[in-house]
């Protein structure tokens, strides 16, 4: 395939919106949210049933989550797992950085 058969069209940032889904910068929020309590379960190297313990779930809901699947679970949700895991979440209420509007995002304090 040469340069000229091929046509590459810049993402947005957010993959959920490239592809059309409703609610994509809320979808975008909670992979990030499940990114981080995939990490951190990493991090302390526990298993999946260990985990499961600690976040008051089963463990193949456990295997879910970190496989992608967290449609069913509410920001509010993966917030509270996220402090089972001994993380203080903060939210910010700003006026919006440009003019296109208020958004949704993470920033993280630390890498873990």
């Amino acid at each position: 395939m040469t340069t000229s058969d091929s046509n590459v069209e810049p993402g947005s940032g957010n993959v959920f919106a490239d592809l059309g889904h409703p609610g994509a910068e809320a979808h975008l929020l909670k992979a990030e949210l499940v990114a981080r309590i995939d990490g951190l379960v990493r991090q302390r190297g526990i298993t999946q049933s260990e985990a499961a313990r600690l976040l008051g779930l089963a463990q193949p809901d456990v295997s879910r989550l970190l496989r992608g699947d967290f449609r069913e679970y509410s920001l509010e949700r993966l917030f509270r797992l996220l402090t089972a895991l001994g993380r203080d979440i903060d939210i910010v209420i700003r006026p919006p950085r440009s003019t296109d509007g208020g958004r949704l995002r993470i920033a993280a304090a630390d890498t873990g």
